[in-house]
């Protein structure tokens, strides 16, 4: 049975590109062969600013749209998170989303897939490996970093990858997978 790779969309606001790494992911990922791939948006879950009355470690949600984030996130046995960067920072909405939950998070390793201008997101990559390190995640240090994101957009606004960008994809998914294999018996207990 293969592991489930939940690729998480960081960025909510209108007009992101966020989805178009996201869906080349989903496919490349596919084809590596190694996940079963799935695209979890956070934009499509709705949360609001945190909103759950109890600490999150309880796992004790009365809200709908908590309820429905945490069985996503619960399913998955390894995460990438597709992440812009603002601000020399994280997206809002990802730093929201993490903070919903707690054990769900635990034992599972995460790579990126990060863009933007000259600095490709590696600023918000590194923000974010501290928030996740909290949660028990284990951030691997082979990811997708993809500078003047733009200029890898095709006429109709689909990415197309180099083989930087490919090479870079099977390394991480590669070691997303070791590192999966090797957390399960955490996740298990």
């Amino acid at each position: 049975m293969k592991h489930q790779l939940n690729i998480v969309v960081a960025s909510t606001r209108p007009g992101r590109v966020g989805p178009v790494f996201a869906r080349w992911l989903e496919a490349y990922a596919r084809e590596h062969g190694k996940f079963e791939p799935v695209i979890t948006d956070i934009e499509a879950f709705g949360l609001p600013i945190f909103d759950e009355p109890r600490h999150p470690r309880l796992g004790q949600y009365e809200n709908e749209h908590t309820k429905k984030w945490s069985e996503a996130i619960k399913a998955g046995d390894a995460y990438v998170f597709v992440t812009p960067e603002y601000n020399f920072f994280a997206a809002p909405a990802l730093v929201n989303a993490v903070n919903y939950l707690a054990r769900e998070w635990n034992y599972k390793p995460a790579g990126f897939l990060s863009y933007g201008g000259v600095s490709a997101g590696l600023r918000a990559v590194q923000a974010e490996k501290m928030l996740l390190t909290t949660l028990k995640i284990m951030p691997i240090p082979e990811a997708i970093a993809i500078p003047a994101f733009a200029q890898h957009l095709d006429e109709d606004g689909e990415f197309k990858a180099n083989e930087l960008v490919k090479d870079s994809a099977n390394s991480m998914l590669d070691e997303l997978h070791r590192w999966s294999e090797a957390l399960k018996p955490l996740r298990a207990g």
